[in-house]
């Protein structure tokens, strides 16, 4: 039976429409199918204004918005709930026959092979950097999830043959505690850090909705988690799946998984082979992004890729877009675009992931921040070129007080790459990590980093 056929008619609640594209694309999928969907959110029709232009062209949507009722609860036959929804305790979910998730619903109906990934930090850029390598290697595979692209707008896509990549939060893995299909032949952990305690109350609880991702493996699958790592050996002891662990340093023998060899290189120990997985000259740069790098290059190897050709291809892999993403070279001198570093310890941590010091674009708008952490670091940079704003305002006595020498205030990215061309050398690395926020000069920081990777591109 086609997916149309089993859906027409079918009443369906989306709770929680949003701006990421989870609920717009759960309503829009149904609805194409020929679905009565009901669109429920508490924000306002101008705050939601981009997701309903989307969703506009379908006649059999209603919108009931600024509130939820009941009534849309009791009458559905299935509830779509947004991850960042709290069922405990939720008065409108309690009448509900059947609770289900864009993730839910993708999983009941792909047979895609499926490789997981979740953690505290470096997710996004360890499933980029998986799903860059399979394109790469001529694997017809998708990536969605977490990531903000929600798996049902390519569902109908997906087959036997298909790898899918998904990033998983810990709520979107609580709402599949109790689904017995979700089984990924391969697991992924990042590094676990405290997070989300707002929500949570401890670690422990945390923690318990991230080991959801293996619940359901056997021996057959994979887990690649943290090697000498408190939670990490925790994973590696719980689960049924094969076990790899990654870390920065050598792991000993006979451990299998992946690590950084002193020359620099990146390799994955699978039974006593030693497999080169990411060269000492990759495109991202930083110990830390490189071993979500590398962590992605053994989910390749497990998964069955060409060994030879691994490292050559997460070689290329430039990043995710607006963070440390490297984007264009000219005359020998690499441009990065960090533009979602809004914070000064982020701008920081930018200058320190280069070996050779860095050409720093940094500076904006104030957020009630304390800009030391930059000032503390603005030495490691070669020469450091400062965009407007009251965030810099608030920087530059920092600078003078540490004798740091600085060009600018720059309003705008146009004078100040004038100013900077006149002074790059061949073998330079320029960076704009701002470690501020953007409104005076840009919409956004993605408005900042497109903007900067346009002027680059015209001028170099």
């Amino acid at each position: 039976m086609q997916l149309s056929e089993q859906m027409k008619n079918l009443r369906i609640t989306v709770m929680g429409l949003g701006l990421n594209g989870g609920g717009r694309a759960a309503a829009s999928f149904f609805a194409e199918r020929g679905a009565r969907v009901t669109v429920t959110d508490l924000k306002s029709a101008e705050a939601l204004r981009p997701s309903l232009e989307q969703l506009k062209c379908f006649s059999n949507i209603r919108f009931v918005l600024g509130e939820h009722r009941i009534e849309d609860f009791k009458s559905a036959d299935i509830v779509i709930k947004n991850p960042g929804v709290k069922r405990e305790g939720n008065v409108y979910l309690e009448h509900a026959k059947r609770i289900e998730t864009d993730i839910s619903v993708f999983l009941s109906l792909s047979e895609a092979p499926l490789i997981a990934v979740t953690g505290s930090k470096g997710k996004s850029s360890t499933v980029s950097a998986l799903h860059y390598g399979l394109k790469a290697l001529g694997y017809n595979a998708f990536l969605g999830g977490n990531i903000t692209v929600s798996p049902l707008s390519f569902v109908e896509k997906t087959g036997t043959d298909t790898p899918v990549v998904l990033e998983l939060s810990s709520w979107q893995l609580a709402d599949l505690k109790e689904t017995s299909f979700f089984k990924p032949g391969i697991a992924l952990i990042t590094p676990i850090m405290s997070d989300h305690l707002n929500w949570y109350g401890t670690m422990e609880k945390y923690v318990a909705d991230k080991k959801i991702i293996y619940k359901n493996m056997d021996e057959t699958g994979r887990l690649i988690c943290a090697y000498g790592d408190k939670w990490g050996d925790e994973f590696a002891r719980e689960s049924r799946a094969v076990t790899y662990r990654y870390g920065e340093k050598k792991l000993p023998a006979p451990v299998q998984g992946a690590f950084f060899a002193e020359d620099g290189n990146g390799y994955c120990r699978i039974d006593t082979k030693l497999i080169r997985a990411l060269n000492n000259t990759p495109l991202i740069p930083g110990i830390k992004l490189r071993q979500n790098v590398l962590n992605a290059a053994l989910a390749l190897v497990l998964y069955g890729a060409p060994q030879d050709k691994i490292a050559d291809v997460m070689d290329t892999y430039g990043g995710i877009e607006h963070r440390m993403e490297f984007f264009y070279e000219a005359k020998g001198i690499r441009f990065y675009n960090d533009s979602a570093a809004t914070i000064p310890e982020a701008a920081a941590a930018a200058l320190n992931a280069f070996i050779q010091e860095p050409v720093l674009i940094c500076g904006g708008t104030d957020k009630n921040l304390d800009f030391t952490p930059l000032a503390e670091n603005a030495s490691r940079a070669k020469s450091l070129y400062l965009l407007g704003g009251s965030g810099t305002n608030l920087l530059i006595p920092l600078l003078k007080q540490r004798n740091i020498r600085y060009y600018g205030p720059y309003e705008g990215f146009e004078p100040l790459l004038c100013e900077l061309k006149k002074h790059l050398e061949t073998g330079d690395t320029v960076v704009l990590s701002p470690g501020a926020a953007s409104f005076e000069l840009f919409t956004n920081e993605f408005h900042r980093g497109i903007e900067f990777k346009q002027r680059v591109r015209s001028l170099f």
